[in-house]
């Protein structure tokens, strides 16, 4: 690793960390702000020498040729030297400033973190394709994916392949030994600031996109090559001899013609023939030219540090085992683009004339790609998986009154949470509740009037879930689970192009949840668990009370449990249902005084059925007109004739 790349972590370790994360991160922008403003300085007074002694280069060099003193020339070259200090000193130091400048603006981003400030935070979107339908819909109703989710919410992590793997990672269920292992190095990365940033600032700065990433990796694993083992790279090192043998021999006289131009005109017509083909097969890997390099500094970084949690010990090992170490294979790459890179300087025809430049480039490439290219999507996967936990890890840094949750092996028992809140508020505005789900045949019923904080409930049970299995830590002061498969029916949407009506929309949906759960049971190493958020809400209330309850019974008789929320009543007293119901509710107050009516939550969440409804205050409250209203209006009009 560089000097300077050593001298620069040992900055960003030296950045204060309490333990406390509002106050590590205002210690730590005031640190890198510093360093920003450092290294700013410092660029525009490297830049300004490189000017001076750039200009005075110049004028020595007129002087030179108009003077008979050698002592002028001597003079210029010294200056010349000089610009190519200065200027090599101001790229450090303008790459240094930029670094800085991410690093401050990562901190401010975990300040709008701890707000959730969602405005302040960068929306890092690769998804992939979901798991299934299922978790298409489950991520939609739990806002996991998207602005204002879970995903904005571990936006830590930068780059395509870390990104995607979380993303399916909250979209897919990790077994209770992978959930373990994950949540040991989560805790191990959490207090890691120094670490965690540098995974971040690098994907930040390396600006490789997600279809750059995938271009790259299916580069890599190409095994066809148009110039390696051919004529063309027997030919590539035959010409150049050839020409400057050709060369010497008519300036030291030996010939009396330049032959040397037979070879520089047979190298046009090869250009001609292979130059396209050629310059395509660069530009496949040539994009990410200034990503390798970093890449490599990367994993080199991650090789240096020791962790004690099993899963980063294998991970960092493997990085080491897969066809040697990636960060030299990386280095190696990096510096076969540089020398590509030249191709595209002032002397790069000249270069393609003569030495045949971009034959050497690619023979180069596929040669690298040969040898070790095919274990190059394993070294970003396994850089996607530290990632991934790190980004998991600033989430339990953040908010370290959340709990890590007990996942058991068994599927016998309840979803027990106590102090459960939802993970996309605002800590200041977050209520907490104890929850109970189970056991299978049974479900938790929630009822309340409208706003109250039903479906708010069965968001915070969905997402922590999600999280849980996915080895993050939860809202809440504790939480025992077993292996869940979750499905959930919140917001359905129709659609006009389709033609689906919203109850359609809701009975297909209503359909994919019964099925993913009947098979979950019938697998049986998960517990099917719904949440269902006011269901079959688009047809009329006899016909949806009589639907609710139906596929309510069959989930429960295959074995699964969950919760659901409802404010129609006739739903919480349905005989069938009412012995296999724990029923819960939320309400709210209302007052009036000479300002007009008011009406307040506290979300907090109550045994037994609701008693109160809602909807006609409401009406009140925006000042659309109640039935007492319009019936007095009707009187003061009259019959109409």
């Amino acid at each position: 690793m560089a000097r300077e790349d050593v001298l620069i972590r040992s900055e960003m370790a030296a950045a204060p960390a309490p333990p406390d994360p509002r106050s590590a991160y205002a210690q730590r922008l005031t640190y890198f702000a510093t360093l920003r403003d450092r290294y700013n300085r410092s660029r525009y007074l490297w830049a300004n020498l490189s000017a001076v002694s750039g200009l005075g280069a110049l004028l020595l060099v007129l002087i030179a040729a108009f003077s008979a003193n050698g002592w002028w020339l001597l003079g210029a070259l010294a200056a010349a030297a000089l610009f190519v200090v200065a200027f090599g000193r101001q790229a450090y130091h303008d790459e240094r400033y930029l670094r800085y400048i991410a690093l401050c603006l990562l901190t401010q981003e975990g300040h709008a973190r701890l707000r959730r400030d969602w405005n302040s935070m960068t929306l890092r979107g690769v998804t992939g394709a979901p798991a299934d339908a299922n978790a298409a819909a489950n991520a939609l109703d739990l806002d996991l994916l998207g602005h204002a989710s879970v995903q904005h919410l571990l936006h830590t992590v930068t780059t395509p392949a870390g990104q995607r793997l979380l993303t399916s990672w909250l979209q897919t269920p990790a077994s209770p030994d992978e959930i373990r292992a994950r949540q040991a190095a989560v805790r191990e990365l959490a207090p890691s600031l120094t670490v965690r940033d540098e995974l971040s600032v690098f994907g930040k700065l390396s600006n490789m996109t997600a279809d750059e990433y995938e271009r790259f990796v299916t580069w890599s694993a190409d095994t066809k090559t148009l110039v390696s083992g051919s004529w063309l790279s027997v030919w590539s090192f035959a010409a150049p001899i050839t020409l400057v043998a050709l060369a010497i021999a008519q300036g030291v006289g030996l010939l009396p013609y330049p032959f040397w131009l037979v070879v520089v005109v047979a190298n046009m017509g090869l250009i001609q023939l292979y130059g396209k083909r050629i310059e395509a097969e660069i530009d496949r890997v040539a994009e990410n030219r200034g990503s390798f390099l970093a890449y490599a500094n990367l994993f080199s970084f991650l090789g240096e540090q020791s962790f004690a949690s099993p899963l980063l010990r294998r991970t960092i090992g493997s990085l080491a085992e897969v066809s040697g170490a990636a960060d030299e294979r990386l280095r190696v790459l990096g510096r076969i683009m540089r020398f590509v890179y030249v191709r595209l300087s002032f002397i790069g025809p000249i270069l393609q004339l003569t030495l045949l430049w971009n034959i050497h480039g690619l023979r180069m490439l596929e040669n690298w790609r040969t040898h070790v290219g095919g274990d190059a999507r394993m070294w970003f996967e396994l850089l996607a998986e530290i990632e991934a936990l790190a980004g998991l890890a600033a989430l339990s840094f953040d908010n370290p009154e959340w709990a890590f949750p007990t996942v058991r092996d068994t599927l016998t028992g309840t979803l027990e949470a106590s102090g459960l809140g939802h993970p996309l508020l605002p800590p200041e505005d977050c209520v907490r509740n104890d929850v109970t789900i189970g056991p299978a045949g049974r479900f938790l019923l929630v009822t309340g009037s409208n706003m109250s904080g039903k479906s708010t409930l069965l968001r915070a049970i969905g997402v922590n879930v999600a999280l849980a299995q996915a080895g993050a830590p939860v809202c809440a002061v504790a939480m025992s689970l077993p292996p869940i498969a979750l499905a959930t029916s919140m917001r359905a949407q129709d659609s006009l192009e389709a033609g689906v009506s919203y109850f359609m929309a809701e009975l297909r949906r209503l359909k994919q949840v019964v099925d993913v759960l009947r098979a979950a049971a019938q697998v049986g190493d998960r517990l099917p668990v719904f949440l269902l958020d006011e269901i079959l809400s688009g047809t009329n209330t006899s016909e949806r009370e009589i639907a609710a309850r139906t596929v309510i019974r069959y989930m429960l008789d295959f074995g699964a449990t969950g919760a659901v929320s409802t404010h129609d009543l006739s739903l919480a007293q349905a005989p069938d249902l009412t012995p296999l119901s724990q029923p819960v509710h939320f309400t709210e107050r209302f007052t009036r005084d000479a300002n007009g009516p008011a009406m307040s939550f506290d979300f907090i969440l109550r045994p037994g059925i609701a008693t109160s409804v809602n909807a006609l205050k409401l009406m009140e409250l925006v000042g659309l007109p109640t039935p007492a209203e319009s019936e007095a209006a009707s009187s003061e009009r009259g019959p109409v004739v």
